[in-house]
């Protein structure tokens, strides 16, 4: 029997693939991937196996998702498109390292996902898995299976007893993690139509948020956030308070009609607390320890950097070369960054480093001044030069 390891979450979708794989002759075997998503796994894993699925590794990866994949993302400032700070994304090179992991341990020749054929995902595991294993087969049953609607796959899973919640519908497409949640379909499908308030999953309304402001200093080294008002907090507890901190404050929330990989514009609209409030402190750290060709020329890097991991390049040769880059440009970005929460904004009022290359007494106008101003004209004059 050929065997297959497919990405399980315990949906609508990968359920049906667990029994559409079996009616064709795979033994299934689940794999389940803790990335902060929040889920019952007990439940998850008992769902698998009264699906058919012959086993189900369940992995907690929060840990290497955070200093593995978030922080290095962080340290690059990767946001795509201005808004996307790549939650979903990021987790998929994660979880399409370990079904290779797992197909070899199982003898697997197959992995599946639950993608469909228009997706960024699909694109994000399968390179994946052709960069870490090239002779695995991939079966993707959403791009090649007989139901054209999810109404179909409803019917399928009531004559073949899958135990799934049918009998609700969803009106929004969730994926979640620690570092944010993507929302679309539904109402959201209208670029013209404002988001709904119960579209939302982390953050409050402005007008529901707190009147007063929340001040909060958050602490760098070498670019990878440590404290949080002069206390040291772990990477995961470090997101989990800041998501509910800034959910609760009205941050985080985009609206993002973005270029997917494969051509066509989508509507997304993504949640994001805690990669909203760090990007902000982590890019003003940067301003105030960068030297400005380091600065600027890290600005491009930064871009290129996010599509790459949009476009699932996680594990390639130019992703792997720009780590170094990168990890060079943060031996100084240690710092302590203050943070104004306010109604949906997060501004930085304050920043300090050890290596800070601000000085007062060459930007100031006052009487403290040292700047020697009649330098400027010959060096106006000077670069000038090729153009007069």
């Amino acid at each position: 029997m050929k065997k297959v390891v497919l990405a399980y979450s315990g949906g609508l979708d990968t359920s049906v693939c667990v029994k559409w794989l079996k009616d064709r002759g795979y033994e299934v075997v689940c794999f389940i991937a803790d990335v902060g998503q929040g889920d019952n796994f007990s439940l998850v894993r008992k769902r698998a196996l009264k699906t058919g699925a012959s086993k189900v590794y369940v992995k907690d990866l929060k840990k290497e998702f955070i200093s593995g994949f978030i922080f290095p993302a962080l340290c690059a400032n990767a946001v795509y498109e201005g808004k996307y700070f790549l939650a979903t994304a990021l987790s998929r090179p994660l979880i399409g390292k370990y079904l290779v992991d797992i197909a070899k341990k199982e003898g697997a020749g197959y992995i599946a996902h639950g993608c469909t054929g228009k997706g960024n995902d699909q694109v994000r595991i399968e390179v994946t898995a052709a960069i870490l294993a090239p002779k695995l087969k991939v079966v993707a049953p959403v791009r090649v299976w007989e139901f054209k609607s999810r109404e179909e796959e409803m019917d399928y899973a009531r004559e073949k007893k899958i135990p799934v919640d049918i009998t609700r519908r969803k009106p929004y497409s969730l994926d979640k993690n620690i570092w944010g949640v993507s929302i679309e379909c539904g109402v959201l499908e209208d670029p013209w139509k404002e988001p709904p308030d119960d579209a939302y999953q982390m953050t409050k309304s402005v007008a529901r948020a707190a009147s007063a402001p929340k001040y909060i200093e958050i602490c760098f080294e070498q670019g990878i956030p440590c404290y949080i008002n002069g206390k040291y907090v772990e990477g995961e507890e470090l997101l989990k308070r800041l998501n509910k901190l800034g959910g609760d404050y009205g941050v985080g929330r985009s609206d993002l009609v973005e270029s997917r990989l494969v051509g066509i514009k989508s509507r997304e609209v993504y949640e994001a607390p805690a990669a909203v409030i760090l990007s902000e402190a982590h890019r003003a750290l940067e301003n105030l320890v960068l030297d400005r060709d380091l600065l600027h020329f890290k600005e491009m890097i930064s871009l290129k950097y996010s599509e790459l991991i949009y476009n699932g390049l996680w594990y390639s040769p130019l992703k792997l070369a720009l780590d170094k880059f990168i990890s060079q440009t943060q031996k100084k970005v240690t710092g302590t960054v203050r943070l104004k929460l306010h109604k949906g904004n997060c501004s930085v009022v304050g920043r300090r480093s050890d290596y800070s290359l601000y000085k007062k007494e060459l930007a100031t106008y006052s009487k403290e001044d040292k700047f020697d101003q009649s330098l400027a004209e010959g060096f106006i004059k000077i670069w000038a030069m090729p153009f007069k």
